[in-house]
């Protein structure tokens, strides 16, 4: 709470519920170097940096209701980010008097926005990651929960009958299912079709091994600002990154992370949870095949769990060229964990021993079942170890 606090209290500079939290880990994922003053002057409206704190809203949110199970003080623990997460869902879906914000309608995408040192507000429209991320911020609440939750609950259905200007617009105000199962999210099911629209396009973000960083449209067609007589862009690069700028480890221009991907899959599980089976998308987008959000973090999970697994001629993506890794019998079965994967190839690259997520692996593999839940096992164990 002290540090979400922080947040709260620095990094939302005009007070707005939009946050600028500047290098976030995303090193080169932005037209500029989101660690140093920009070159316009002014801040930059991140819609990864909002996205993130409305999920760390709802991640103390579901943390306030399991500590409310055994101290019903902590119901007002959860009604506190409860309200915060409906005024960051509000602003960062908040279209403002120039016509656009982060959520750009004509594109159906979210973007970064830049207030320039001369009061200018335009939209950054790179499709990365910064896009997808607002999938992040999502939760259920069932009916049993809120009915042991009376404070709780009362606080809510106050807020739905009285604060209209923020919950007539949000996905967390209908009902679905069983009782009344709440969808508390950044985006509406028109939104988060729109967004799995480019997700799942085979030419944008989806990879045959998961969902690139950043969108393979920018290999033909880089984004390109000029400020100062200065040209900054953004060019697709499935590898390893051409500049040692942003950070000196800049890789978020095309690779794919594992952390990242799999987020994406347990949001869609949980989009899947209320919306059901009804609701289908196309995937991937232009095959004329139609799967529910259950099927297509499925789909994630397996195009994932191929960079490890052989594949008709022996091979597994992960190594690549590396002959020793493919067929020696000595290595052949030895998993690294690569920090980040090659957008177009699978390929393992940077350091090779992230146990800390990418062995996430392991879970989307179990739930798989099958052979693979035994490679699940055995990577387990060498986690374990």
């Amino acid at each position: 709470m002290l540090n979400f606090t922080w947040w709260v209290n620095r990094k939302d500079a005009e007070g707005m519920n939009i946050f600028q939290g500047g290098f976030l880990g995303l090193d080169n994922i932005g037209v500029f170097d989101r660690s140093a003053p920009l070159p316009t002057g002014g801040h930059l409206e991140q819609s990864d940096g909002t996205s993130w704190m409305a999920m760390y809203t709802l991640n103390l949110l579901a943390i306030a209701f399991e500590l409310a199970k055994e101290d019903p003080a902590y119901e007002d623990v959860a009604s506190k980010f409860w309200e915060h997460f409906l005024y960051i869902a509000t602003a960062i879906n908040h279209i403002g008097d120039d016509g656009f914000g982060m959520w750009h309608e004509s594109d159906g995408f979210y973007y970064d926005v830049l207030h320039a040192g001369d009061g200018q507000r335009f939209p950054i429209k790179v499709r990365s990651m910064v896009g997808l991320i607002p999938l992040f911020a999502v939760e259920t609440l069932d009916q049993d929960l809120l009915d042991r939750m009376p404070s709780f609950k009362r606080r809510m259905e106050w807020f739905v009958e009285n604060r209209a200007d923020l919950t007539a617009n949000l996905a967390c105000m209908r009902t679905r299912g069983q009782g009344e199962r709440r969808l508390l999210s950044i985006v509406d099911a028109e939104k988060l079709r729109s967004i799995l629209t480019y997700m799942l396009d085979e030419g944008e973000f989806l990879s045959p091994f998961g969902i690139r960083a950043l969108s393979k449209h920018h290999e033909r067609t880089p984004y390109v600002v000029h400020v100062g007589g200065v040209e900054h862009r953004v060019d697709y690069e499935p590898g390893e990154s051409r500049t040692g700028m942003f950070g000196g480890n800049s890789n978020w221009r095309g690779p794919i992370w594992f952390p990242m991907n799999f987020l994406l899959v347990e949001a869609l599980q949980r989009f899947h949870y209320y919306l059901g089976d009804d609701f289908k998308v196309e995937c991937p987008t232009g095959s004329g095949r139609y799967l529910t959000l259950w099927e297509v973090a499925a789909e994630l999970s397996r195009r994932m769990n191929s960079i490890f697994t052989r594949d008709d001629e022996g091979r597994r993506p992960v190594y690549g060229d590396v002959e020793k890794f493919q067929y020696d019998e000595n290595w052949n079965d030895l998993i690294l964990f690569h920090e980040y994967f090659h957008g177009d190839t699978g390929v393992g690259i940077g350091a090779s021993h992230q146990t800390g997520w990418t062995a996430l692996v392991a879970k989307l593999m179990q739930q798989s079942g099958g052979k693979k839940s035994q490679l699940a096992d055995a990577v387990a164990a060498v986690v374990a170890d």
